[in-house]
């Protein structure tokens, strides 16, 4: 295997492993991602969120309903355009956030503790590397 290939599958197998440790593993990978985002960067209308989660509006639109109907995210006024609607983590939204960073932090930390110095000054420094990669 090439060394792109070998990192491309470590990658994928920490991110499986790290996804998976969500406060209700019923909620989708795209619904915690468009939750989290509105959880981290505030209340933004369908467009902008379906541009910064890089997904077509219709598919935000499935998206955002079920995090409706669920209660983990709401839908208000825009204020400036009555046309336009904010939507919004709810406060069990930003628990449920919460709840599963809690979880992939207590899932990733033990793990990282076991390693050497030397190894998390790596992952440290690969940490860097991988953000400026996928900016590219």
């Amino acid at each position: 295997m090439t060394d792109a290939t070998d990192l491309r599958i470590a990658v994928n197998r920490l991110s499986r492993t790290l996804r998976a440790q969500k406060a209700d593993s019923t909620v989708s990978d795209a619904q915690f991602s468009a939750l989290a985002r509105l959880h981290r960067d505030g209340p933004m209308t369908l467009a902008e969120l379906s541009r910064q989660d890089g997904v077509t509006p219709p598919s935000m639109t499935k998206t955002v309903a079920v995090l409706i109907e669920r209660g983990l995210v709401s839908k208000g006024g825009h204020g400036d355009d009555r046309r336009k609607v904010l939507l919004c983590a709810t406060d069990a939204g930003a628990d449920f956030v919460q709840e599963t960073r809690r979880r992939r932090d207590g899932w990733l930390t033990p793990r990282l503790a076991d390693l050497t110095e030397a190894e998390r000054q790596t992952l440290a420094d690969a940490t860097e590397i991988m953000r400026r990669l996928a900016q590219q």
